[in-house]
């Protein structure tokens, strides 16, 4: 038996324009987990979601994620951003070093409301869900950004109820040419 060891920024990458996803360890790996590095833009939002079968844990290596897991008293279509558990829980600013576990049927969310992109480890239970999910939602962006109906139509056949929307708004920007804001 061997396992895999793949130097730093190595393993099959996926880049869109909404999301970096580097493929650590994969069910042709051999592995029962799938393991990704995930780079979040400033401005991404997954929307609240559950999966009825699908583990997840997500870990901060750098920057600053908003991270939610609970039902909460009141689930709201639009956003997810204020949504209160029965223990009063909230959204979590997590930096780096925070992690989440979310079992399967538990709603949860992440975004980067910052400037700056985050990084995160994000491992997904069991093994190749989310690795085909990953496969096809970037050729879906790569087909003219975020479709929703398309995007609709395959979450459900990778065991992903989305409650809110999700959503890519990067920050404007300030044009160091001129004193006009600029959309990234």
């Amino acid at each position: 038996m061997t396992g895999l060891i793949l130097p730093p920024g190595q393993g099959r990458k996926l880049i869109t324009k909404a999301q970096e996803v580097t493929f650590k360890a994969t069910k042709e790996d051999g592995s029962a987990i799938s393991i990704f590095e995930v780079v979040v833009p400033p401005g991404f939002d997954v929307g609240a979601h559950v999966h009825s079968d699908a583990q997840e844990f997500f870990y901060v290596l750098e920057g600053e994620l908003q991270l939610l897991a609970f039902e909460p008293t009141r689930r709201t279509e639009q956003d997810w951003h204020e949504w209160e558990s029965p223990d009063g829980d909230k959204a979590v600013r997590a930096t780096e070093g925070a992690s989440m576990f979310v079992p399967s049927g538990t709603p949860h969310a992440f975004r980067n409301a910052s400037d700056k992109p985050a990084r995160m480890l994000f491992q997904c239970y069991p093994s190749p869900v989310h690795e085909r999910y990953f496969e096809e939602i970037a050729e879906i962006w790569a087909a003219g950004g975020i479709n929703p109906d398309a995007i609709d139509e395959m979450r459900r056949r990778y065991d992903v109820s989305q409650i809110t929307p999700q959503r890519y708004q990067p920050p404007a920007l300030l044009d160091p040419q001129s004193s006009e804001l600029r959309g990234a």
